[in-house]
């Protein structure tokens, strides 16, 4: 018998996200918040919007509203310290698309390594428990998180910096995306991520850095295939020289006058904005016919995917990575 434990996280608070892309609904559970908070749901419904399907010519056609029903965790609009639980309503399935995909997988799609683990009894409508209809109440737990920063003079803020092989203004990446989808193609990007505000001191060496809380929540992010802090990459091509961060005295504050480390030394915030980009491969599930094989068969085959997908998901990743950062750096902002 196969269990399944890897959706949750955290340390001193632990969320659970639970759900399939067309069961029911879809949510979260947060265990650990601090009694006492007053939650802003018009700030909250806001920021899902960001991330909602079906609103424009970039996303996928289903459409669904993503309204956060609240089941436990607050009283009067304040939480009471009992696990705070929310859900998502699915309102737009269409499971008979993906009869098909339980025998024959979609190519670099979760289809055939879920089928290996778990032997055929995994939900494969809208990609189950791998969708990432699955960030909606990521970004229910990461909006919160979002909100108690921001009173701690904490700001997130992240953006598109390419899709595909563009690296442009927005019109010109826009064209990218609607030139894949004209083609039933699809296109990846990178997003990069500013966080300011946060003090130094926080995280640990080796296992319980900042950069390791970051990226492992952020690769729960179906899609990601690659992070990278400050210099990332490209401070590998550099000498020390180049590429250290010198420190000086700012008002009797310790700064550095460039920021290569991204704000994190030894796996410790110095003080300095937290900076990191995220990539994003290109989505599998694509209208153009991709060969594959039958899996009851054994023989290969030729697919061509049914549905409604995302020509390419980094525009409404945007806030799944802002809040993929504010859930990692407050639960370890309580674990200073």
């Amino acid at each position: 018998m196969v269990y399944c434990l890897a959706s949750q996280y955290g340390k001193k608070i632990k969320l659970s996200i639970f759900g399939q892309s067309h069961s029911p609904a879809i949510g979260v559970s947060i265990d650990g918040l601090p009694a006492g908070l007053k939650l802003d749901m018009e700030s909250l419904k806001t920021f899902l919007r960001r991330r909602a399907p079906g609103q424009d010519e970039l996303s996928t056609a289903r459409k669904e509203n993503d309204a956060p029903e609240i089941l436990s965790g607050l009283a009067d609009g304040v939480t009471c310290g009992a696990p705070l639980t929310v859900i998502i309503r699915n309102r737009d399935a269409r499971s008979a698309d993906y009869r098909e995909t339980r025998d024959v997988p979609r190519p670099s799609h979760a289809d055939y390594t879920a089928q290996i683990k778990y032997g055929g009894y995994q939900d494969v409508a809208g990609g189950g428990h791998f969708s990432g209809r699955l960030t909606a109440p990521l970004c229910v737990a990461g909006g919160i998180c979002i909100q108690i920063l921001h009173g701690l003079g904490v700001a997130i803020d992240a953006h598109i910096l390419q899709i595909g092989g563009v690296r442009g203004t927005d019109a010109e990446m826009k064209h990218e995306i609607l030139a894949a989808k004209e083609e039933n193609d699809s296109v990846g990007g990178v997003i990069a991520c500013e966080v300011v505000g946060l003090p130094a001191g926080l995280g640990d060496p080796m296992f319980d850095g900042v950069e390791n809380r970051i990226a492992g929540i952020v690769f729960g992010i179906p899609g990601v295939k690659g992070i990278e802090f400050g210099s990332g990459f490209e401070g590998a091509g550099r000498r020390g020289s180049e590429n250290n961060d010198s420190f000086f005295m700012d008002k009797g504050t310790v700064r550095t006058r460039t920021n290569h480390s991204g704000g994190i030394l030894g796996g410790i915030t110095n003080g300095m904005p937290v900076l990191f980009r995220v990539a994003f491969k290109p989505v599998p599930s694509i209208g153009i016919e991709q060969k594959s094989v039958s899996l009851s068969r054994a023989e290969n085959v030729v697919l061509r995917a049914n549905g409604r997908y995302d020509p390419c998901i980094v525009p409404r990743a945007v806030p799944c990575v802002e809040a993929a950062a504010a859930i990692a750096l407050y639960d370890a902002y309580l674990d200073r």
